[in-house]
């Protein structure tokens, strides 16, 4: 679940994204609360939900946020008052901290390959990476599927040539880290940054490049 709240550009507005965009999509209003559908399958992809703000305490926000067990409550009962069969399940980062287990050459390409990456809780992800420096057993930033980077662009499930592809290995560049080379390559972690499947430490991160904890030579 990625959540936005925009304060200034939209108003009071909770932004909820819970998949991607669909196609043809449906939108259906019930008070404070608005529901985007997937129009094929009838999933439910996102709400926007208004005036909220104060009832979740954030009025002194804006951008992309994580809520806590009792703000999803609140939000739930919120649905649950507008008519809407949907309940929203508390979630932390989609950036967390993972390990390249396995690569292979992708068959359709000869700069492209496919990993095996562990993401914490004994979980792994196929993920096709063209970065220069991948290589196995690397610790690396991995964006999994519904993570909103700094950009603001959302990662999704895909594909690269054919092959499926769930989620991202990220570069220092992608999330904006000071004095990351601005060129294509794997954000390399020190195997002292975190434990596989923690959320992703942007505050220790910021130092990375600065303090030449990260090998740009590739």
């Amino acid at each position: 679940m990625i959540t936005s709240y925009n304060l200034k550009a939209l108003g009071d507005v909770l932004v909820i994204i819970l998949g991607p965009n669909a196609d043809a999509q449906s939108v259906t209003t019930h008070g404070q609360v608005t529901r985007i559908q997937d129009k094929k399958t009838n999933k439910t992809t996102g709400f926007n939900i208004t005036g909220v703000g104060q009832a979740l305490g954030l009025t002194e926000q804006a951008g992309q946020i994580y809520l806590n067990e009792d703000q999803v409550t609140t939000l739930n009962d919120l649905i649950r008052a507008a008519d809407f069969d949907y309940e929203l399940v508390a979630t932390a980062s989609k950036l967390v901290v993972g390990r390249v287990e396995s690569m292979v050459s992708h068959p359709d390409s000869d700069h492209l390959h496919v990993t095996t990456t562990a993401v914490g809780n004994g979980e792994t992800l196929q993920i096709v990476s063209g970065s220069p420096n991948m290589r196995e057993g690397i610790k690396v930033a991995v964006a999994q599927p519904g993570t909103m980077m700094p950009s603001g662009a959302l990662i999704w499930d895909g594909a690269l040539r054919g092959v499926p592809s769930s989620g991202m290995i990220v570069s220092g560049r992608e999330l904006h880290l000071p004095e990351a080379p601005d060129k294509p390559g794997a954000l390399v972690l020190p195997e002292n940054f975190g434990e596989v499947g923690e959320p992703f430490d942007f505050v220790k991160a910021q130092t990375l490049y600065t303090d030449g904890l990260v090998d740009t030579n590739y």
